[in-house]
């Protein structure tokens, strides 16, 4: 069966393409998926770590301020009717007078108390008396309560802060996937890399294949995943990640496009979503970097073009080539077809060659005896008869 050239012709029309889906995933790696009417709000405030920790940064740095502003507010309002309640501010220049806290002559003063109190700056103007049993309680309860406080915001803001997300930037995707021929089979690939020189550890690679079905039942499931086999069997999916690596989904039997053509796969449609996951080499922290391909963003017939090249005493790899593909000799036939062919092949050469040789021996043999073609059903040089196919040729 002739097959057609898959590479495409820089003059040639290309096929018609379906209307641009929405992305499952978007290119940077952020999901497009909004949550709505969400009625158990209180959930949030069950985790409110995780909460505080998910918002933006100005939401972030908004709380942050408030949360220590309204405990300052809120323990020198305290302060401010105790010394209210006890007299103190009506005896301000009563020598003899002891009060609750010295030198707190009116609200702004018990607001700044407040805040020497819970930072512990102590500058030594306001200081607490002994004569004042609720202040001690008070003082106690404000140095406890403000380390809980520091202990929470400060946790927040170092989680934020280190968090690996910018670290997911520098691990970069190509901006397109590619089909071609690997060793005789058809692969689908991509390539990956790392632009900073400290290395993601333990580094992991995973590919997802988004694409509504429905079921025999008449079940209609939007947007079902289906994983791609990216080398998990054979610890390929494993990464030493130092420079850009190719990775391959070999379309076999058990791969969703075992049957999908040229032509089939450009009316298909899907999303192909790719997940590379390690630990920071700096921080110890797990990041995950995602990307996605479209139909649009699948080239069939193209290979990558190679980044690396061997310099004096290192290797260097050119990122201005990551993302450039060229166009290579593809079948536009499916895997499925490919294989058929192959073993179609296979049997051809397996059944011509031993029939050559039954020839020739037969030639050899035809003086010694008229019985010698009664042996040509059987097998010769250690090999099986011909089908009736290839003897009645």
């Amino acid at each position: 069966m002739a097959q057609e050239n898959a590479a495409f012709s820089p003059g040639s029309e290309e096929p018609p393409r379906r209307r641009g889906r929405q992305r499952y995933v978007e290119k940077d790696g952020r999901c497009n998926v909004q949550q709505g009417n969400v009625r158990e709000t209180y959930r949030y405030l069950t985790d409110l770590f995780t909460t505080l920790v998910d918002l933006q940064w100005r939401l972030s740095l908004l709380f942050f301020v408030l949360a220590y502003a309204l405990t300052w507010l809120f323990f020198g309002a305290i302060w401010w009717l105790i010394a209210y309640g006890r007299g103190d501010l009506e005896h301000l220049e009563d020598t003899a007078w002891t009060p609750c806290v010295n030198n707190l002559n009116g609200f702004v003063a018990a607001f700044l108390f407040s805040i020497e109190t819970e930072t512990t700056i102590g500058y030594g103007h306001r200081v607490i008396t002994d004569q004042c049993p609720e202040g001690i309680v008070l003082l106690l309860l404000q140095a406890i309560l403000g380390s809980m406080v520091n202990a929470f915001m400060v946790g927040c803001m170092f989680v934020k802060i280190s968090q690996p997300n910018k670290r997911a930037a520098t691990l970069v995707f190509s901006s397109h996937a590619v089909v071609s021929l690997r060793d005789g089979r058809l692969c689908l690939m991509f390539r990956v890399g790392d632009l900073r020189s400290s290395h993601i550890v333990e580094a992991s690679i995973r590919a997802k294949l988004i694409r509504s079905r429905q079921t025999l039942e008449g079940e209609f499931i939007p947007l079902h995943q289906t994983d791609l086999s990216v080398g998990f069997d054979t610890g390929d999916d494993r990464l030493f990640l130092v420079s850009p690596l190719v990775i391959s989904h070999e379309i076999d039997a058990a791969s969703p496009f075992w049957e999908a053509s040229r032509r089939a796969l450009e009316r298909d449609d899907f999303e192909i979503v790719v997940i590379l996951e390690g630990m920071v080499e700096a921080t110890g922290m797990t990041c995950q970097a995602r990307s996605s391909y479209l139909v649009d963003e699948v080239l069939w017939g193209h290979r990558f073009t190679s980044v690396l090249t061997l310099e004096d005493g290192f290797y260097e790899v050119d990122y201005a080539s990551f993302h450039e593909t060229f166009e290579v000799p593809t079948p536009s036939c499916s895997a499925r077809e490919l294989a058929e062919a192959a073993a179609r092949l296979d049997a051809h050469l397996y059944w011509s060659i031993p029939s050559r040789l039954d020839e020739k021996v037969e030639e050899e043999g035809a003086g010694e005896g008229a019985d010698a073609g009664d042996g040509a059903d059987k097998e010769h040089n250690g090999c099986l008869p011909p089908p009736e196919s290839e003897s009645k040729v």
